[in-house]
């Protein structure tokens, strides 16, 4: 692998794990258009995919059903289509950019959050939905009814519950240890309530995967531009898809040395090399249909702990 260029090494990796097209717009809107607050038009939707696979037909199904879904809003301007962002479902958005830009659970205050959904006073249909989503959170289900995560943000848990409806409804408090009495500390929850084996396998195949793309790049020139583009869009897809998985615990409750740690570092390089190259394709394909199409917003150049 160290002997290919950029372009045999993305023509590679597709062979390998040519990515899902639904899932591969989700990455674009979430990545690249996201930042830029706009529409995006079919058309350089899928002028901006097809290098990584996804034929015309695939992108037109994706975004018909991520509209179906509550993900996507269209809007038509003569014989033209254009996509954005819904409202309502940007704040999910942003909750993933923190887990994907923001490094890993560096700092913990002890603090551990729990949600009760008892079966006598709430319907079993919130109690399920709860369940899904919060387990879709990294939360753990310690007993029926009876969730928990260290360390999730309080904001985030808000906008969930208001969400599904569960505002008001689910009782939510904080936990510590009781210093001096004799029980078993609460880190050994993560044990019982956690199996990390997949987790930690799909990081360690996410640096195999990327280590040679990191190699080439620092040995060579900066890549062309949509070639950078290719690079970064499936540089995050695979990395979200890997963090889809993780319940993203403080670094003080998983195993050492934890691999999620070097493929944050890995993605950092790779996206800090291709980032530039790769927004100049993206806005000469945003501003071909749309010629008033913004720069990227300033929380763009915070990713990976700042892009420069």
């Amino acid at each position: 692998m160290t002997e290919l260029t950029g372009n045999q090494w993305i023509d590679h990796f597709l062979s390998q794990d040519p990515p899902r097209s639904k899932s591969l717009v989700m990455t674009i809107f979430g990545d690249a258009i996201a930042p830029h607050g706009t529409r995006l038009w079919l058309g350089s939707l899928i002028e901006l995919v097809a290098p990584m696979g996804a034929t015309e037909r695939l992108v037109r199904t994706s975004v018909f059903r991520l509209v179906q879904e509550g993900w996507l809003v269209a809007s038509r301007e003569g014989r033209r289509s254009a996509y954005a962002l819904l409202e309502e479902a940007r704040p999910r958005f942003e909750r993933a950019n923190r887990r994907i830009y923001a490094p890993p659970g560096l700092d913990w205050d002890g603090s551990w959050t729990l949600l009760m959904a008892p079966g006598g006073s709430i319907p079993a249909e919130l109690r399920n939905t709860v369940r899904k989503e919060l387990a879709w959170e990294g939360f753990a289900m310690l007993a029926p009814g009876l969730l928990a995560h260290p360390a999730f943000d309080a904001d985030s848990l808000a906008e969930i519950l208001r969400r599904i409806d569960g505002a008001g409804r689910i009782f939510v408090c904080n936990a510590v240890e009781f210093p001096g009495v004799g029980a078993r500390p609460l880190g050994e929850l993560v044990r019982e309530g956690w199996d990390l084996t997949g987790v930690m396998a799909r990081y360690r195949r996410f640096i195999d995967d990327f280590t040679p793309l990191l190699d080439l790049l620092q040995a060579g020139a900066a890549p062309e531009p949509q070639a950078a583009f290719v690079m970064r869009s499936l540089l995050i897809h695979a990395y979200r898809r890997v963090q889809l998985h993780d319940p993203m615990l403080p670094l003080a409750l998983l195993p050492q040395p934890w691999p999620g740690s070097e493929a944050y570092a890995l993605a950092q390089a790779i996206y800090r090399l291709v980032w530039a190259p790769a927004e100049a394709h993206l806005m000469q394909v945003l501003r071909r249909e749309d010629a008033a199409a913004p720069d990227a917003d300033a929380a763009f150049y915070e990713r990976f702990g700042g892009l420069g």
